[in-house]
């Protein structure tokens, strides 16, 4: 029996190749070796097979898989699209295949990533195609960057709020809108600066403008429109703010080169991305109190250093090809040590800006939580691999046509601060 679906699979290789490929041109370039098969590149897309995120039940029941020819970003890309390239991997997508059979399942995700059956993304699904590129050049489907720049805003601005007081609703939602579009922005100007560098790299292939989906014309003038919208919400705070939130902008153009020259990108991401644990505080009070804010803001600068690297580590290889720098290859071996010196002063920086603000002691009841839950990163991070170094930066699902935050890595670690946060103050 088993003979016999081997000698069926085969044969249903041939068939199907023999079909397409009367129909469908392969390119000189359009060969390529994964992990030790020969797979061929269609210049046209085919029916796509992905799995439909309410039922997780395959939409074409196939017994190969087509995925973009220029590769995949492991547990993050979606697979649907138009004007891109896909590339037919036979049997890859059977568990019944004889390519397959016998491997576990993380064997799967390390050794097939291109080939693994994935979920197709909201953007995928229910936007229209003119609008999909742009999605995904804002990182619409992947939230997880949007909450971690909105995480220490929130911190501040619940520090800024009077004893016994919740904080300011107005504040978080104008904050939580200006995330959004400044985290938007920031990949933008990062695809346009690296589309050379992401043709070459495995995780970021896919990407819009290093795809051709968008091009870098159409990527300018989409930056001009988030820049323009995030202005707008601006302007909706006092004018100490304004100048410190356009101040901010300095990070958002010059980060993206930063891994060319230093192997320290990652402390240059913090310093972009946790520029709100200033700018909330200057919100709600019209002026800066150093003794809080700049604790806030370097904890959240050693807390970038701890999930970024741990994520630039499914990357280091193809950092070592590029020519490009990272703290992952700056640390080594000795990433873990590395780490766990951030985390404790993280979790310093956070204990001393909450003694400044003389809030109850619900937060350091918080940190607490939060310092077992950093810990349990670093401690039980695989840094060889790819796919657990991308767990711990973030999860998530699709769920009635709507994305569902698992809350757990660094989306957990915000929210257990700043949960306490709130708690201290109201209870003070």
């Amino acid at each position: 029996q088993k003979l016999f679906s081997k000698m069926a699979f085969f044969a249903m290789s041939r068939v199907s190749r023999r079909i397409l490929k009367s129909s469908v041109s392969a390119t000189p370039s359009s060969f390529s070796v994964f992990h030790s098969q020969q797979h061929l590149y269609y210049s046209k897309p085919v029916a796509t097979h992905y799995i439909d995120p309410l039922t997780k039940h395959p939409l074409w029941n196939r017994n190969y898989e087509e995925v973009w020819s220029k590769g995949t970003d492991l547990h993050q890309e979606s697979f649907l699209g138009v004007g891109w390239n896909y590339r037919l991997v036979a049997g890859m997508s059977s568990s019944s295949s004889p390519v397959m059979e016998g491997k576990s399942k993380k064997e799967d995700e390390e050794k097939s990533g291109v080939g693994g059956v994935k979920e197709a993304s909201w953007v995928d699904l229910y936007l229209p195609e003119g609008a999909r590129g742009y999605a995904k050049l804002a990182r619409l489907d992947k939230p997880i960057g949007t909450w971690l720049l909105t995480w220490p805003c929130m911190w501040s601005i619940a520090l800024a709020a009077d004893p016994g007081s919740l904080p300011s609703f107005k504040m978080m939602g104008l904050f939580g809108c200006g995330a959004l579009l400044l985290r938007g922005a920031g990949c933008t100007i990062n695809d346009l600066l690296d589309r050379d560098i992401d043709t070459k790299v495995k995780r970021t292939r896919l990407r819009p403008i290093a795809s051709g989906l968008v091009t870098p014309f159409q990527g300018l003038q989409f930056l001009g429109i988030q820049l323009l919208l995030g202005l707008g919400i601006l302007l909706q705070l006092n004018n100490y703010s304004r100048v410190l939130g356009a101040s901010s902008l300095f990070l958002v153009f010059s980060y993206p080169l930063m891994k060319r020259f230093t192997f320290w990108p990652q402390a240059f991401l913090g310093l972009t991305i946790n520029w709100g644990a200033l700018l909330g505080w200057a919100a709600v009070k019209g002026s800066l109190e150093p003794a809080v804010v700049l604790p806030l803001y370097l904890s959240g600068v050693c807390w970038t250093l701890v999930y970024d690297t741990i994520y630039a580590h499914q990357d280091k290889e193809d950092d070592v090809k590029v020519g490009v720098k990272s703290t992952a290859l700056r640390f080594g071996d000795n990433t873990k040590l590395w780490l766990t010196g951030f985390g404790t002063a993280s979790m310093g920086f956070l204990a001393l800006s909450g003694l400044s603000a003389d809030i109850g002691w619900q937060y350091y009841a918080s940190l607490v939580a939060a310092s077992g839950q950093l810990g349990w990163q670093i401690g039980t991070a695989d840094l060889s691999s790819r796919a657990d170094c991308s767990s711990k930066y973030a999860k998530q699902f699709e769920f009635f046509s709507f994305i569902v935050l698992v809350f757990v890595s660094n989306k957990w670690f915000g929210a257990i601060v700043f949960s306490g946060v709130v708690l201290g103050r109201t209870f003070q």
